[in-house]
């Protein structure tokens, strides 16, 4: 008799471990066809029958529970917090196309990079952009051993007991030749039917509703109980890979049809596309195909089909070269405008925000929008009171669209930009930009370090998710440290475990003041009340200690420097490679001089954004901020791009007219080496590359005795000869 047909309490010890192996596949298997085929091949009882065995020998044998139990599917133990994970491979963002104009362009972008002409066909795979929450999934051997969130691109949030929870995530790949080694991206997203079901239950619970199938999927996604997540029926589609210790195709399409083999959900609605033309057409059927789906998406992805082709053209900033979004055009909706509220960003910026009567736009009930500077709330003569129609661009951000001026109410005046900063009272000027010889389009207060508004913004940019990325610091436990005179700066952050009592008092009265106002003074006196504060308290003093490191490029997007975003830092972080470095060069730049100009000649820095940096180190205050947080913090080097290349750490200059390959490429690939790419010559330089009709560039080489080479010496020297 096999370990099958006995009873499950006759087995021994070995015959259990096997049966569970065989278990585990068949109840996979069976998975599979139900969630994903929608061809079960069992009732529903046998397969309640085959699950109850699996519990019965696991129960008998915990230690023998495999990684691929079934059991998984039903949740593990409630974790107590996400743990941070770094991304092997970063999760980056796809840049937006909108207009049909915008996929010829992208296509057109493809052609001139990799110099092919019209006559060749590029193979371009589209599919669903589906809206839910982007994950990782990491399989060794085989099996999954990790789930992560995207977060930031470079670190996310472990979510493993969870995304086991899904029915379409296999927990053990399938077939012959899976790598190693592989990690799956895809999308997490909630069908109609399930997410009309879980409002209903919300709604007889008495708890809020969500507000879409996609805040509803990262809500589910997210909880830190994964029997939630599992009762919440998620779906995943695999959509693309990040580390592989091997690539079993060199396609994208060819990936997609090996991730299908390998036991994964890829969306069905897949198509290899040859021109522009096709690309517009897919893009019009799923428009049209779109509420029948069963699930959202919000666009269309194109991504260019050869691996080879990718990796050649590389990444821009955060995004891909080789792939676009190709969204859908925005829901509009018509509500009236009741308020104009000035909010003073962290740099004094004067952003008007309009305050609406509520109304739902594309299943998403929108209050505020956007009403971007004065000059837009000029052009468009909004006004108070007046009736307009809004629409969430790229379906995210709310924005006004026009005013319904056959509606506009009688005596409603021009609205006055405010002259004043309404946090400080200081004038708010516009400055004149020196490119353009105009105004800014910017108002922005004057008030600097006196101006509330600004610190506090300061320190919510300092520790928000790009940045140092410390949990437990909303608005409102800011706003209260602030107000307590607790946190008046960044380097503050650090001593507030000193003032441990005075921070928890504040933050408990802040509390006690929105329940008493939220609840009225009928508010229970429940033991949880007093238990959470608690546990609050130890995960922001955690999460402040855990933080006391911090990489170099997050660190310089800390500082909030005007200019100075995400990708700016990074090019900075990778250019000076560590912070002594980095301050010394740019308290150099702020007194001008060669310091400055070199500076100035970084490839993607250029004179503004440099006179903002020199700017900001020429400020006395910003000096002694800066060395306060030096004493509290560990900065910590950004890893070159390639420290085993010859070229790492070289400063290169391309001049005259390149044969092989075309400017930006030959730049890509020298960055991917960490090489730094330089617009002039200077005595910094370490290698000018010289085409044909090289001029100025390589005489003043020549003239300081720069190493100059051909372009098929750059070849030979980097090995791609």
């Amino acid at each position: 008799m096999s370990a099958k047909d006995k009873p499950a309490e006759a087995l021994t010890r070995a015959e259990v471990a096997k049966e569970l192996e065989r278990l585990a596949g068949e109840i996979a298997g069976h998975d599979r066809r139900y969630y994903q085929d929608d061809a079960p091949s069992i009732t529903d009882a046998a397969y309640d029958a085959l699950r109850q065995r699996n519990l019965t020998l696991e129960a008998r044998f915990p230690d023998l529970v495999r990684p691929d139990s079934p059991t998984f599917r039903v949740g593990a133990a409630p974790a107590a917090k996400f743990e941070k994970v770094r991304h092997s491979v970063p999760m980056l963002s796809i840049d937006n196309a909108f207009a049909d104009e915008d996929v010829a362009d992208f296509v057109d972008r493809v052609r001139r990079f990799l110099n092919i002409g019209e006559e060749e066909a590029v193979a371009v795979l589209a599919e669903p952009k589906i809206d839910g929450l982007s994950c990782s999934l990491r399989y060794e051997k085989g099996l999954l051993v990790q789930g992560a969130t995207r977060g930031d691109g470079f670190e996310g949030e472990t979510i493993t007991g969870n995304v086991r929870t899904i029915r379409d995530v296999p927990l053990k790949l399938e077939g012959k030749h899976v790598p190693d080694v592989l990690e799956v991206r895809g999308e997490i997203y909630m069908s109609h039917e399930a997410f009309l079901a879980l409002n209903e239950r919300q709604e007889k619970a008495g708890k809020p509703l969500y507000a879409n199938p996609r805040n509803a999927a990262a809500g589910s996604a997210r909880q830190l109980d994964p029997k939630i997540t599992a009762s919440r029926a998620l779906r995943f589609f695999a959509w693309g890979w990040g580390e592989a210790s091997a690539l079993p195709a060199k396609t994208q399409s060819g990936m997609m049809e090996a991730l299908a083999g390998f036991g994964l959900s890829v969306n069905p609605e897949l198509k290899l596309c040859h021109s522009v033309e096709e690309l517009i057409a897919y893009h019009a059927r799923m428009g049209e195909i779109r509420s029948g789906l069963g699930y959202d998406i919000d666009g269309v992805v194109y991504k260019v089909d050869r691996l080879d082709l990718q990796e050649r053209l590389g990444f821009v900033s955060r995004s891909p070269r080789w792939a676009i979004a190709h969204k859908f055009a925005a829901e509009q909706a018509e509500t009236v405008l009741e308020a104009i509220e000035i909010q003073v960003g962290r740099t004094g910026t004067l952003a008007p925000v309009a305050r609406l009567k509520p109304v739902t736009v594309g299943g998403v009930v929108v209050q505020n929008a956007t009403l971007h500077n004065e000059d837009e709330i000029a052009r468009k003569d909004v006004r108070i009171g007046d009736a307009v129609i809004i629409q969430r661009a790229g379906d995210v951000i709310p924005q006004i669209v026009r005013v319904v001026t056959e509606k506009r109410p009688k005596g409603a005046k021009p609205y006055e930009f405010p002259q004043l900063c309404p946090a400080c009272g200081s004038h708010a000027v516009r400055e004149i930009n020196e490119k353009t010889g105009k105004l800014d389009a910017a108002r922005r207060c004057t008030g600097g370090l006196i101006c509330p508004a600004q610190a506090v913004e300061r320190i919510r940019h300092f520790v928000g998710r790009d940045a140092f990325d410390i949990e437990g610091f909303g608005e409102t436990t800011i706003q209260t440290l602030f107000d307590e005179g607790l946190l008046k700066e960044p380097a503050d952050i650090f001593h507030l475990k000193r003032h441990e009592a005075a921070v928890k008092a504040a933050i408990k009265a802040r509390r006690d003041a929105l329940s008493a106002e939220r609840r009225g003074e009928g508010a229970k006196k429940a033991k949880k009340k007093e238990e959470e504060p608690e546990k609050f308290f130890q995960n922001l003093f955690a999460a402040i200690e855990a933080r006391r490191s911090i990489p170099l490029d997050r660190f310089i997007l800390a500082l909030g420097i005007r200019h100075v975003g995400e990708t700016t830092a990074r090019l900075l972080a990778r250019h000076y490679h560590d912070w002594a470095a980095f301050r010394a060069a740019m308290e150099a730049a702020a007194e001008g001089g060669e310091a400055f100009a070199a500076l100035d000649n970084i490839n993607g820095i250029g004179e503004v954004v440099a006179k903002a940096i020199a700017e900001f180190f020429n400020e006395a205050h910003n000096r002694k901020a800066l060395d306060k947080l030096e004493q509290e913090l560990q900065i910590t080097a950004l890893e070159r791009a390639d420290t085993g290349s010859p070229v790492s750490g070289k400063t290169v200059v391309f001049t005259g007219t390149l044969e092989t390959m075309t400017r930006g490429e030959a730049k890509a690939r020298a960055e991917a080496l960490g090489a730094k790419v330089a617009g002039s010559v200077s005595k910094n330089t370490d290698i000018v590359v010289a085409g044909p009709g090289a001029g100025s560039k390589l005489k003043e080489a020549q003239a300081l005795g720069v190493q100059v080479m051909t372009e098929a010496d750059w070849l030979t020297f980097i090995g791609a000869a």
